[in-house]
């Protein structure tokens, strides 16, 4: 996850060799908005009333717009016959924003933290689990569920960047990382 957007993909088939379905940017943002792809930082300096009532605009732009991304691969997978059966979340940070001081880095933290709540919220209306991962250990903290060593899960993921069209950058394989942790928890 990423501000306003972050990488979907979807693995089928067995857990210890799924395959690579697809790979999209879901939307946690409206590009006519541009606001919304940072909205804490849209608010910084204003005053008290008209911050919130920006926020509050905000943060449903930033649900709609996930919820019609959301929608949109669902479909999609449903289409070429596959079902979501859970998902993985990989974000940068999990720190209280109100332990951090400097505003400008606590507005960063209360973003990561609304893209977060607002994508687990809208898988959990749909019925999807979800796990979230640090990116910092994530490969460590799956390979237990994986049941293999963190290296070899790195070059599992790593080789399924072979059958994506597109770029196949840190971020695509984390989320084929959580994907797979969630294809296995599902089985």
């Amino acid at each position: 996850m990423k501000s306003g957007w972050a990488v979907a993909v979807l693995l089928a088939g067995p857990r210890n060799a799924p395959k690579l379905v697809r790979c999209q940017t879901l939307l946690l943002s409206d590009p006519e908005i541009p606001q919304s792809k940072q909205p804490y930082h849209a608010v910084l300096g204003l005053p008290e009333k008209e911050r919130k009532s920006l926020l509050r605009k905000l943060r449903k732009v930033v649900a709609d717009a996930l919820k019609k991304s959301l929608h949109e691969l669902q479909r999609q997978a449903t289409a070429d016959g596959y079902r979501v059966a859970g998902a993985g979340l990989v974000v940068g940070s999990l720190v209280d924003p109100a332990t951090l001081h400097n505003e400008h880095i606590r507005a960063h933290a209360l973003e990561g933290q609304l893209f977060r709540t607002v994508l687990e919220e809208a898988l959990g209306e749909r019925g999807i689990s979800a796990k979230v991962f640090l990116e910092k250990g994530a490969y460590l903290a799956a390979s237990e569920v994986l049941g293999k060593s963190a290296a070899a899960a790195k070059r599992w993921i790593r080789g399924l960047g072979d059958f994506q069209e597109g770029s196949w950058r840190a971020e695509e394989k984390l989320a084929a990382l959580a994907a797979w942790v969630a294809l296995c928890r599902e089985k």
